[in-house]
């Protein structure tokens, strides 16, 4: 399988249409408010996440992804890595992507690791890539839906939700997650 090479240009054109959010410019504290927030909208939404969250070594959540692309299309959100409640790194997340795509997209993501080795595999890599460094395993669900907490046995168990724009796409393939300074 070989890999296209996206020219320049076009990675320079998503970077110009990805806007600049008050998520990626938050302060520490700003930040951890809205993780915190962000995890509770999916607790209070869907009481089995709260119940993997408990099984969880580490929970990565980034309250706010910005995705926008005519063609060629990125996206770039910043978060936190919590381990026992507590934040112990912050996280920006990015992605780039071609195809069939038009529009602008907001989006909450929630990424439980609920393994030892799933959680060392994350922080150990410089740049740990959904899909390729670990599988994830994306639950979905919606009004009087129901998640089976004793079934699910992936060790990497993830959440996208709050979708809001004209963009719509569920997958974490090819999101990459760096370490970053706060």
């Amino acid at each position: 399988m070989t890999r296209m090479r996206i020219p320049t240009f076009y990675c320079l054109a998503v970077l110009l249409l990805l806007p600049l959010t008050s998520a990626q410019a938050a302060s520490k504290l700003e930040l951890d408010s809205r993780v915190a927030a962000t995890l509770q909208r999916l607790y209070d939404a869907q009481q089995e996440a709260r119940e993997l969250g408990a099984k969880a070594t580490a929970i990565l959540v980034i309250p706010e992804k910005i995705k926008a692309g005519i063609g060629v299309g990125g996206s770039v959100g910043e978060g936190a890595l919590l381990v026992d409640g507590e934040a112990e790194g912050y996280y920006r997340s990015t992605s780039l992507s071609i195809g069939l795509q038009l529009g602008v997209q907001s989006r909450a993501e929630v990424i439980m690791f609920m393994t030892d080795s799933a959680y060392r595999g994350f922080v150990e890599q410089d740049g740990w890539e959904a899909g390729v460094d670990g599988s994830v395993a994306l639950v979905e669900f919606g009004v009087g839906s129901r998640i089976d907490t004793n079934s699910i046995q992936d060790p990497i168990i993830g959440f996208v939700f709050g979708n809001k724009g004209l963009m719509y796409n569920l997958s974490l393939e090819g999101s990459k997650y760096w370490k970053i300074k706060k």
